[in-house]
């Protein structure tokens, strides 16, 4: 019964989702040229909170739980595990202060009203996963980005997202590159739960009633550890703080 009332619902919220991203993209073109940076970040924000209104059409909650007090004027690396696309809007807005920028898979970069745009041209990174080499040298070039300005760089290491919410195995590359060439920065690992919900039937019909929990661990130093140690710690924090159910 569930199922058969998520489909009429699914289609109200991907009309929204879809107005929403093409209302935003022309926003955001006129903010970023005319006005600059600052006025493009707000609108960015604004159109992730209009994403978070467009997701409680399903009946989808979000809960943001931050005990720390992160320092506004350090670079940081959030990390998180993924579970699906509802992870990235959250983010964007309740660390908004902190500037985040996302690195992305390329096919992410076309043909995506908003998020393409925002992608491209609003500090994050696009890398093909085919190209490992390239990859790496376009981190790194982020990476100075992220350390000169005291932007926030946000790395999913499983690579691609869970299906049913069990965290698949962190890949250290990017993260060890993103240790060395950020060695300033604060490490904020955050833990996701439920959003592989939204996706319980696949791409179509949404899940309904998923309450999302976002829970952000004790930031640490880069500076303060061994990268190899620091990495497995992060994967330990973020992993046993998911919830199987």
């Amino acid at each position: 019964m569930i199922k058969l009332l998520s489909y009429p619902i699914s289609i109200l919220y991907f009309v929204c989702f879809g107005l929403t991203l093409l209302i935003f993209h022309p926003v955001q073109w006129i903010c970023l040229n005319i006005f600059g940076y600052n006025a493009h970040k707000k609108s960015v924000s604004i159109l992730n909170l209009f994403l978070l209104r467009c997701s409680n059409i399903l009946g989808t909650r979000f809960t943001f739980n931050n005990l720390f007090n992160i320092d506004t004027n350090k670079p940081l690396i959030i990390v998180a595990n993924h579970q699906s696309l509802l992870d990235i809007p959250p983010i964007f807005r309740y660390m908004r202060k902190h500037h985040p920028k996302f690195i992305s898979k390329i096919e992410l970069g076309k043909g995506i009203p908003s998020v393409s745009y925002n992608l491209k041209n609003g500090g994050s990174v696009l890398i093909d996963r085919k190209k490992p080499i390239e990859s790496i040298t376009k981190i790194k070039k982020f990476a100075n980005y992220i350390e000169t300005n005291n932007r926030a760089a946000v790395i999913f290491p499983e690579g691609t997202r869970s299906r049913n919410g069990i965290p698949k195995k962190f890949q250290a590359k990017g993260l060890l590159t993103l240790f060395e060439e950020i060695p300033s920065a604060i490490v904020v690992p955050i833990t996701i739960n439920n959003s592989w919900k939204t996706l319980r039937y696949g791409k179509f019909p949404m899940g309904l009633g998923a309450h999302i929990i976002f829970t952000v661990h004790q930031p640490l130093k880069v500076s303060n550890h061994n990268p190899n140690i620091l990495a497995k710690i992060i994967e330990k924090q973020i992993t046993e703080a998911v919830i199987y159910d």
